[in-house]
Formats: C-alpha cells, structure tokens, sequence
C-alpha cells in the first residue's frame, strides 16, 4: 500500500506534530515515545525539536541526517 506524502508539518506545544498530507487528511502525532529511542534525544531540546522540516518529496519529515520519521509512521500512528 502506499501512503500520502508529507504536505506540511506544524509543531505544537508538548512535542505534538500536525501533519497535513497530500491527500489533505490531518493527523496528529505525540512524538514523545520517541525519546526512549537514544538517537532521538537531541530532540528534547524544544528549540531544536521545532525546527523539523518535510523531506523532498514528502516521503518524511527531519531534523538532521540522524533524527527523521517516515510518512508511514506519522500516517499510521498519527490520529
């Protein structure tokens, strides 16, 4: 199956992610699961934490070559 690219990313307070895919559907995403995973704890940093930008093409979201998501997991896992 393929999943909608990534159109816009938006940071809330609390380390909430708004995607907005191409397909115009919004997902909401807690991303702070994620700093149980080592590679992502520069990230608790909020200043650097709302500097995420979407990937050429949409296929992701990042913050460095090191701390990235997929669309697959933000389309899945977001609500």
């Amino acid at each position: 199956m393929k999943y909608p690219k990534i159109k816009e990313v938006e940071v809330f307070e609390d380390y909430i992610l708004k995607v907005i895919f191409n397909n115009e559907e919004v997902k909401i995403y807690d991303f702070k699961p994620n700093f149980k995973y080592e590679d992502f704890s520069i990230l608790k940093d909020y200043s650097i934490f709302k500097n995420v930008k979407v990937d050429t093409g949409g296929y992701g979201i990042s913050w460095n070559d090191d701390c990235d998501l997929s669309e697959y997991e933000l389309y899945t896992k977001g609500v």
